[in-house]
């Protein structure tokens, strides 16, 4: 009885030791968000994305401590869809780059409700870097979704250079199956957390969860979602396209027409409207002559003199005829008004 006491004092004890380092790392995502947004320089926004992703790690590894005291940090105000889901756990692992995702129409049709998609997504990232942390490093990790007859069915495989051994597995899918069952002080103190927080988190939605071998020899996660707690996700809204300015009408074709007898066209004459009053006047009207009718284009006529070629004397001629006149003008009596006493 007074193991059982001391039990639940430590649990709330770090319960709410969970909750405050929750709370300051969500302030240090903040800051950092803050400052990815002052900043355009390449290398000091890859230095703060890799920050960004340590620290969302710390997160994950705060809420793992609090899943196992007996109650979860996430929470999301409307449903999470399935890609959401998927892809955000892969955001918060480690060797990310190793993982391929493939969720097909799923992804986007279906979602989780707000009180379980952030679970889920915290459920597969402890699954996804079990497989990374065990698994070829130059191997990829797959992780597929579709739909099933029971629900939602998500796989998490990977390939490993040694399999795992049938026992280890049949332990393991104990723990998964009831984790209230299984004595989990040796992992707890070894600090494995993750397959005990998938387990907790499974249990407590009723999402099953089994580990199996894969024809590879590798190990293949598979997670059931019950239909029960599927939603269905809303077609994404399509924004209206912005209003188009009305097209300027098309300019009406000139018919031309040979008539019987041509008349002149009347100067300042009206063209005839071919649409109702109040509505947008109508364009102007070629009005196509006869050839006879058409006015004779100014062109230069060629002149009937013969060319000059005492140009030359008679310019230099009224040079000399400009010079003694201005002579003649200076030697005269001035005409100039006589100075201002």
């Amino acid at each position: 009885m007074h193991d059982r006491s001391q039990s639940a004092v430590l649990l709330s004890m770090l319960h709410q030791f969970s909750k405050r380092e929750h709370a300051l790392v969500g302030r240090a995502l903040e800051k950092l968000d803050a400052l990815q947004d002052l900043t355009e320089d390449p290398d000091q926004l890859d230095a703060l994305f890799k920050l960004d992703h340590l620290v969302t790690r710390m997160r994950r590894w705060v809420e793992s401590k609090a899943v196992v005291a007996g109650e979860s940090l996430r929470s999301a105000r409307e449903p999470v869809s399935v890609m959401h889901v998927l892809r955000g756990a892969n955001q918060e692992i480690l060797h990310y780059s190793r993982v391929t995702v493939a969720a097909g129409t799923v992804g986007a049709e279906l979602g989780l409700p707000r009180h379980v998609g952030p679970d889920m997504t915290h459920l597969l990232a402890e699954l996804v870097e079990n497989a990374t942390q065990f698994s070829d490093p130059a191997s990829k990790v797959q992780v597929r979704a579709q739909r099933v007859a029971l629900g939602l069915a998500v796989e998490v495989e990977d390939r490993v250079v040694i399999p795992m051994r049938p026992a280890d597995r049949e332990r393991w899918n104990h723990l998964l199956a009831d984790p209230h069952r299984v004595d989990v002080s040796a992992e707890v103190s070894a600090g494995r957390l993750g397959l005990l927080t998938t387990a907790m988190i499974a249990h407590r939605h009723g999402i099953s969860v089994e580990l199996k071998e894969n024809p590879t020899g590798g190990t293949t996660a598979l997670v059931v979602v019950p239909n029960r707690l599927l939603v269905a996700m809303p077609a994404p809204v399509v924004p209206p396209a912005p209003p188009q300015p009305p097209a300027a009408p098309a300019p009406r074709a000139a018919t031309s027409t040979r008539r019987s007898s041509p008349a002149p066209a009347q100067a300042g004459a009206r063209p005839v409207s071919a649409v109702a009053a109040g509505s947008v006047p109508p364009l102007p009207q070629r009005v196509v002559r006869e050839p006879s009718q058409m006015p004779e284009t100014s062109r230069p006529r060629p002149s009937t003199k013969g060319p000059r070629y005492d140009l030359a004397g008679a310019f230099q001629g009224g040079i000399k005829a400009a010079r003694a006149h201005d002579s003649t003008d200076a030697s005269g009596p001035s005409t100039a008004p006589p100075p201002h006493p």
